[in-house]
């Protein structure tokens, strides 16, 4: 939408709309000129007429106009004849300058009688404001309609929070999400109308000044936003976080995102006080006035008072036990009952910094606080909130709204670390020491973001994090054997997953290679259930059926080799695949095996038929027996449905056979299916196999890839007889076992510009 022209105030009513939208700038003052700009235009459609006004909600109710945002307006009347005739003159000039329009014609009483009905409508109806016609009608809406919410807001905030929780549910929360809605998510703008709304009714100071200031810089955010995009959009996607931050003035779009976090939380915060104190008067006035209020003990030195906890009077003294906050944060992450603001603040102020090495007392609360599973997160950043947890950790600030750049991650670093270990606490009976494993889950990304750590290097933060997540370990006070497990468990938390998707776990030398690196079976336990836990904090794309039965294998065969020293055997083929005609195709849900005549290739050509049929390979075995030559992959589809079997087998029996058509349409797909994006690289692996050379391709994703890679491959003369495919985001990560490559590095480079050529 381009810029608006200021309408011309002498226009008649109906006649040209002027071009209706963002005015160039960000902040409050651009908001409000764009506010008056609309209000002058609106007031050339409505003639003057008694019993008639024009009102403002929303964004342009309160003067908070966005670039590309939408108009919200009530046409208010008192039962004047025509007034449907008069509201389309009204609408029809906005819709045809192609303007976003939210409308409703109604009198004060209609409007009245929908508010109760509808607590959306309530809120709404707060930030009335008149803009034309007769005035006395518009203040009387506002006037009414403020003076029933307050009336009425505490009945009605039940219903707002479950709408409110249900928004949440949908969107997440904006102060850990790499790729947040500015509006909709907890923490967001829609937020802060719910805290101006209960400020309203006098249930609490709900509008503090931290709120006010972090709700004009969101504001700012989407207005930048806006501009930025050129449309009206509320989510802060990944490539537009730099060219917001450069209209804000900031250095870059971390920077943006780490700001974005912290108005936020303050946001979040301040509502989930507003809600407390709601509830607490709720009950209050539901007990009457001789009720008192439940107070019992829930742990040493804490106790539950009106729903929340509060220190125990002897715990307020000269001389405050150290662990107290920790001994705190472990009581709410229990009970999951809500520590008191207050409470929060004289810990802050108050508790003294614990002694490096920790007594037992203090690492006996933090894994009881880590170890609360659902309630973790909540008593967590409360704590940090008030800076309870810099004191435990000095490191945290560092790791405070961190963001990640690894599409998979749903999350900031320090809530993943803080979802890792309430994730941990579910497989907790599986090891021998859940409380290593959940210190372990919490520290295991500790090295995110330091020098030296980034996307080309995936695998850095794990060697980067061991040593401080083993200086964590010893200040919390564990022995050296343990902190030595620490630094085991953080350095080599992505072993597993990537060994199971990325190498051949029917060759001995993947098994002996991860046993070796693992040591003993407990600590393969810990670091199974590790994977596990981080996969779950990490989101629903780092994990999948497939890949939960890729690791649980690996896991197996090691737990095996450390137990009787047996490694695996290589395994048979299916007896059908060799007595049967030629050529021979099976097909299961997620396998495709094909017996052909043995000739070179084959494997490029059952990969090209698999990606014409929209199939993606996640792994693939090639071998020669008996003068046939066999493939079996394992397969997955690429957009969800699967394809036709019935067409599938019949490509793959011509293709295999040399069917030109076929080949034709194999070669036509790869072509198309060429994409752009960071360069490629190919990492080498002289001893990660039994009988071949490990050649990792690391690339963007792209449908046919393994098709091209396969095909060039064996125009360079050698022979593939295995690949794992491992599929992070966009990206790819390719393992192909090469036989016959042999260790000349001129003919290893050869092969790497081959594959890089067709990528």
């Amino acid at each position: 939408m381009t810029p608006p022209t200021a309408p011309d105030p002498t226009a008649a009513p109906g006649g040209p709309a002027p071009v209706v939208g963002g005015v160039v700038g960000v902040g409050e003052a651009a908001r409000r000129d764009r506010a008056e700009r609309h209000d002058r235009w609106l007031r050339t459609l409505l003639p003057e007429r008694a019993g008639v006004a024009l009102v403002a909600v929303g964004g342009l109710g309160r003067r908070q106009c966005a670039p590309h945002g939408d108009l919200d307006l009530v046409l208010v009347h008192t039962g004047v004849s025509g007034v449907d005739d008069l509201a389309a003159s009204i609408w029809y000039p906005i819709w045809d300058a192609r303007v976003r329009l939210d409308h409703s014609v109604r009198t004060v009483g209609e409007a009245l009688s929908v508010a109760l009905d509808d607590v959306k409508v309530s809120l709404g109806l707060l930030d009335a404001r008149y803009v034309a016609g007769d005035r006395g009608v518009a203040d009387e809406l506002v006037r009414t309609a403020a003076d029933q919410w307050r009336r009425t807001a505490l009945r009605q905030l039940p219903a707002l929070r479950e709408v409110t929780e249900s928004r949440w549910q949908t969107h997440g929360e904006l102060a850990f999400l790499l790729e947040g809605d500015l509006k909709e998510a907890a923490g967001g703008l829609r937020d802060v109308g719910i805290l101006r709304g209960i400020a309203t009714a006098g249930l609490t100071d709900a509008l503090r000044p931290a709120v006010r200031a972090a709700h004009l810089r969101l504001l700012d955010t989407r207005d930048a936003l806006h501009q930025q995009v050129g449309r009206r959009v509320d989510r802060l996607l990944a490539q537009e976080r730099a060219g917001v931050a450069r209209l804000l003035d900031l250095d870059d779009g971390d920077t943006l995102l780490r700001r974005v976090a912290g108005d936020a939380r303050t946001v979040s915060h301040a509502l989930d006080d507003a809600w407390r104190a709601a509830d607490r008067l709720r009950v209050r006035r539901r007990r009457g006035t001789d009720g008192r209020p439940v107070r019992r003990p829930v742990a040493r030195d804490v106790v539950e008072h009106d729903g929340e906890l509060v220190l125990a009077r002897t715990a307020i003294g000269p001389r405050p036990d150290p662990v107290l906050s920790l001994r705190v944060a472990a009581a709410s992450a229990t009970t999951r009952l809500p520590i008191a603001r207050a409470t929060c603040e004289w810990l802050a102020a108050y508790c003294p910094p614990l002694p490096s090495p920790w007594p037992a007392e203090a690492r006996a609360a933090l894994v009881t606080l880590l170890g609360a599973g659902p309630g973790l997160v909540a008593a967590w950043e409360t704590c940090d909130r008030y800076g309870l947890v810099d004191a435990w950790l000095p490191e945290w600030p560092r790791l405070r709204s961190l963001p990640q750049h690894n599409p998979v991650h749903r999350y900031t670093v320090d809530r993943h670390l803080v979802q890792a270990a309430a994730e941990a606490s579910r497989f907790a009976r599986e090891v021998d020491r859940p409380d290593l494993l959940l210190l372990g889950a919490f520290l295991h990304d500790i090295g995110k973001g330091l020098p030296g750590e980034g996307v080309d290097a995936p695998a850095d933060h794990s060697v980067l994090g061991a040593p401080l997540a083993e200086a964590v370990a010893t200040r919390v006070g564990l022995p050296p054997a343990e902190v030595a497990l620490i630094g085991t468990l953080v350095r080599l938390h992505l072993l597993l997953p990537d060994v199971a998707t990325r190498r051949d776990l029917d060759d001995p030398v993947t098994i002996t290679r991860v046993a070796e690196a693992v040591g003993d079976v407990a600590t393969l336990d810990l670091l199974y259930a590790l994977v596990r836990a981080d996969a779950a904090a990490t989101g629903p794309a780092a994990w999948s059926d497939w890949k939960g039965r890729l690791v649980a294998g690996l896991v197996g065969r090691v737990r095996t080799a450390l137990d009787t020293g047996a490694l695996p055997a290589p395994p048979a083929p299916d007896p059908a695949l060799l007595a049967e005609p030629l050529p021979v195709v099976h097909l299961t849900a997620d396998t495709v095996a094909v017996a052909a005549a043995d000739r070179r290739g084959l494997l490029a050509t059952v990969a090209g038929c698999l990606a014409l049929h929209r199939l993606e390979v996640v792994a693939a075995d090639a071998a020669t027996v008996d003068g046939r030559a066999l493939v079996t992959c394992r397969v997955q589809p690429r957009y969800g449905l699967p394809p036709d079997p019935v067409a599938l087998a019949a490509d793959l029996r011509r293709a295999v056979v040399g069917d030109v058509s076929v080949i034709q349409r194999l070669r036509g797909r790869a072509l198309a299916a060429r994409t752009g994006g960071a360069a490629p690289r190919v990492v080498w692996h002289r001893d990660a196999a039994t009988d071949a050379v490990v050649l990792e391709l690391r690339a963007a994703d792209a449908a046919g890839l393994l098709y091209r890679v396969t095909s060039a491959l064996d125009a360079a003369g050698v022979e593939v007889r295995a690949a794992r495919i491992s599929t992070l985001g966009g990206d790819v990560v390719d393992a192909f076992y090469l036989v016959g490559a042999g260790p000349d590095d001129d003919r290893r480079a050869h092969l790497e510009a081959t594959v890089l050529a067709v990528v």
